[in-house]
């Protein structure tokens, strides 16, 4: 059988730690960010870990 192939939409929005947790970006940032308040556009640019729940299905489009 031949390897999995990564999806490329998942290569370009996760990335995994040492640990084996996988980083992702917060969504809501890129326009109408004139109604939206400093401490929340601040909050938005910072990296989170992925939930426990959705793991699993990120670790195959990533081919793990």
């Amino acid at each position: 059988m031949p390897k999995m192939k990564t999806k490329s939409g998942a290569k370009k929005r996760f990335s995994l730690t040492a640990s084996g947790r996988i980083k992702r970006k917060h969504a809501y940032k890129s326009h109408i960010l004139t109604k939206k308040s400093k401490k929340r556009k601040r909050n938005l640019t910072k990296t989170t870990f992925v939930h426990k729940a959705d793991e699993k299905n990120i670790k195959a489009m990533l081919a793990m």
